[in-house]
């Protein structure tokens, strides 16, 4: 009987190691007891003989295992070491549902990443004292599983500009001075309180919608246990019991009268023609306000968002997809080797970048986690819906002669459709505000071209767009 103890910290690593070995050595399942260290004493001492050639597994089973080694009972280690196993005989193994460790397997991964979502979602920090003089944040949680581990990242993605602490039962994740550890300790509750925790409440409660109100849907995505660490949770008895009181006050209160000019500059303003769906803003004030966006979920992990940059008053709009991963980090649109592409080929297209406001149809980085890897996943049409508000925005005040469309996202922002791009590329197209609309392709789709023939030909294409801007200008 083998017994391996795996750390506390490093968990996965050292999962995938030891059943690496013990599947080689064609240990069966049953011959394995899994574990963390402070158990039992371990009898996986000597090292196993090497006698099978190296482990076969789908792309698919990666995910899985690092969504299995989390789950506190023991079950998930157990479970992926009996998947290990049978993948050597039998490789399509996790295409079939029907299997019941498969779908243990998926039941248990699903639980993992609904505590994760609950970890990014309920996590509050507090401000506490620094003797440096720096802003520092603490937060305390207690997951359901062992999820440390693979959600640090997240925080750290979502937090990079500030120190923090997010403390749980079993593990304190540090994130100081750019530098993320992992400690490995037990820990209680603490007995904190913030100042702005009771602004914080206030505010809650003043946005609090009586009239939506469903307690039994709130609780399923909220479950009470995440409640005492969170600080607007004390308010919601009250805001509950008196919702149907506050729902009759607003229905009494009617609509707010419009101000008695208000009739008068419609009748001025009817006739005049708008440059988009908003009036102009000052750029300055709609990057503040973008800052604090949260129209859709992809504000959550993302770093910033990444406005627009450019002259106020540019002739030329250039809109890309969404920020890529340096744009995420950086703030501004176009740095990465996206923006390095467009930079070469508006050279070469005699296209002066400066005199161009650019900016992105998607105003945050949608990505998928892949270790430390951020890859780039394409925004969905809810997404780019709820970002059209601030493209809108941008449209209004800068009020371009000339927008270009950069990839089927952008597309899809400004003409609601971005079906067949290929075949609309550098088509003269309008706005839905009825503006100048030239397609081309995004630089990204350049640069994942496999084939340099296909590359080369889809960048002339690109180059003769660009090239076309100055005579649409001048016209």
């Amino acid at each position: 009987m083998y017994a391996p103890r795996l750390p506390r910290i490093g968990t996965y690593a050292a999962w995938r190691e030891t059943a690496r070995r013990l599947a080689r050595a064609e240990i069966p399942t049953a011959a394995v007891d899994w574990g963390l260290e402070g158990g039992d004493a371990s009898m996986f001492d000597a090292p196993l003989p090497v006698n099978r050639g190296d482990l076969r597994v789908p792309k698919s089973f990666a995910d899985l295992s690092r969504s299995l080694i989390p789950e506190r009972s023991g079950r998930g280690l157990t479970l992926a070491y009996a998947l290990l196993v049978r993948l050597q005989d039998t490789p399509k193994l996790l295409s079939n549902r029907a299997d019941p460790q498969v779908a243990e397997a998926r039941d248990i991964a699903k639980a993992i990443h609904r505590d994760l979502h609950k970890m990014h979602a309920f996590v509050r920090f507090r401000e506490v004292p620094d003797t440096e003089g720096k802003r520092r944040f603490t937060a305390w949680f207690e997951p359901t599983h062992r999820i440390e581990e693979p959600v640090a990242d997240f925080f750290v993605n979502r937090f990079g500009d500030m120190d923090w602490t997010i403390v749980t039962p079993e593990v304190t994740i540090r994130y100081h001075g750019r530098t993320l550890t992992l400690e490995a300790v037990d820990s209680l509750r603490p007995e904190a309180s913030d100042p702005l925790e009771q602004l914080w409440t206030t505010y809650y409660s003043n946005i609090f919608n009586p009239a939506r109100l469903k307690p039994d849907a709130m609780r399923a995505e909220m479950p009470k246990k995440y409640w005492r660490n969170m600080p607007e949770t004390a308010a919601i008895p009250a805001l509950i019991a008196n919702a149907r009181t506050r729902m009759t006050a607003m229905q009494e209160a009617g609509a707010t009268a419009p101000a008695p000019n208000t009739a008068r500059r419609k009748e001025k303003n009817a006739n005049r023609p708008m440059p988009g769906l908003f009036a102009p803003a000052h750029l300055s004030d709609l990057g503040r306000d973008l800052a604090a966006c949260t129209r859709c979920p992809l504000h959550g992990p993302a770093t910033q968002a990444v406005p627009g940059e450019g002259p106020a008053d540019a002739a030329l709009m250039i809109v890309g997809e969404q920020p890529g991963d340096q744009e995420d980090v950086a703030g501004r649109p176009f740095v990465g080797p996206a923006g390095q592409m467009f930079d070469r080929l508006a050279a070469e297209a005699k296209l002066d970048r400066s005199a161009a406001y650019v900016t992105n149809a998607v105003k945050h980085f949608k990505f998928t986690q892949r270790g430390k890897r951020r890859l780039h996943q394409r925004p969905d049409a809810g997404e780019i819906s709820a970002c059209r508000w601030w493209l809108d925005r941008e449209l209004a005040s800068v009020d371009p002669e000339l927008v270009v469309a950069m990839g089927a996202t952008a597309l899809h922002a400004l003409t609601g459709d971005g079906r067949g791009l290929l075949k609309r590329r550098g088509g003269l197209e309008q706005t839905r505000d009825g503006r100048p609309l030239l397609v081309t392709l995004h630089p990204s789709y350049l640069l994942r071209l496999p084939d340099p023939e296909s590359r080369d030909r889809a960048m002339a294409d690109v180059r003769s767009d660009l090239s076309r801007i100055s005579e649409l200008l001048d016209n």
